[in-house]
C-alpha cells in the first residue's frame, strides 16, 4: 500500500517502518521457520518469490503492511534496520462490501523478543493507524487455534471470539470500534510519534557519512 511507504510510528518498545527490499533478507530467513509456516499458515518462498512478494504488497491497495522493529536498538542505531528487525505486522482490506473492515496480522518472528509486549504494542499502533488513516471501524484476527499467546493477546485487547473453523483449525476474533473503544485506543497509542521514513533515512545516511 503506498499511503504508508514514508511513514514511520514510533512506540515506547516497537517502531513502524514500511517493508522494502532492505528488509527481504531477514524476512526471508525468518520464513524458513517450520514454527511460523504453521503459525502463520504460510508456504516457503524462494528469496526471489519473496522480493516480488514484497514488491506487489507496496502496490497493492488492499494491504498495508509494516515491518517491526525494536525501538531501543532502532533509536540508539545499534545496527541497522535489518539488524533491528522483530517481526511484521499486516492489515488487509478485503472485504469489497465494506471498506471499514480490516484483518489484522501481527507476526513476532524473534523468539527473545515474544512475551515482552511486543505484539501487543504493535497490534495497539497498527490499529491505530488504521482507525485514523484508513478508515477502519471493524478489525478481524484469525488466528491458529495452538497459538493460545496470540489469541490471549487480541482478547485483552477487548475483541471478542465470533467463530471456530475446525476444518482450518482458526479462531476468529472481531473488534467493532465504538466512539468508547476509539478513545481508549487513543489513550493507548498517545505516546506514539509519526515520522517521515525518507527523511530519516536521509539523516542517517548523512550522519554516516
Amino acid at each position: 500500500m503506498k499511503i504508508n511507504q514514508n511513514t514511520v510510528l514510533q512506540g515506547k518498545k516497537v517502531t513502524l517502518v514500511p517493508y522494502t527490499s532492505a528488509h527481504v533478507s531477514r524476512y526471508h530467513e525468518w520464513m524458513k521457520s517450520e514454527e511460523l509456516q504453521r503459525l502463520t499458515a504460510s508456504e516457503p518462498l524462494s528469496l526471489e518469490q519473496e522480493y516480488e512478494m514484497q514488491r506487489s504488497w507496496q502496490e497493492d491497495a488492499d494491504k498495508c503492511t509494516f515491518i517491526v522493529l525494536e525501538t531501543e536498538r532502532w533509536s540508539g542505531q545499534a545496527g541497522t534496520e535489518e539488524d533491528c528487525m522483530v517481526g511484521d505486522v499486516n492489515l488487509f482490506l478485503t472485504d469489497m462490501e465494506d471498506p471499514t473492515v480490516g484483518e489484522i496480522e501481527v507476526m513476532i518472528a524473534e523468539p527473545s523478543c515474544r512475551g515482552r509486549g511486543f505484539g501487543k504494542e504493535t497490534t495497539l499502533i497498527m490499529m491505530f493507524y488504521g482507525v485514523t488513516k484508513l478508515g477502519i471501524t471493524k478489525f478481524e484476527a484469525k488466528v491458529g487455534q495452538e497459538n493460545e499467546a496470540s489469541i490471549c493477546m487480541f482478547k485483552k485487547l477487548n475483541f471478542k471470539e465470533v467463530a471456530v473453523n475446525r476444518i482450518f483449525q482458526e479462531v476468529t476474533l472481531r473488534l467493532d470500534v465504538n466512539e468508547q473503544q476509539k478513545q481508549w485506543l487513543l489513550e493507548q497509542t498517545k505516546h506514539v510519534e509519526e515520522k517521515n521514513y525518507s527523511v530519516l533515512n536521509l539523516q542517517t545516511r548523512a550522519s554516516e557519512t
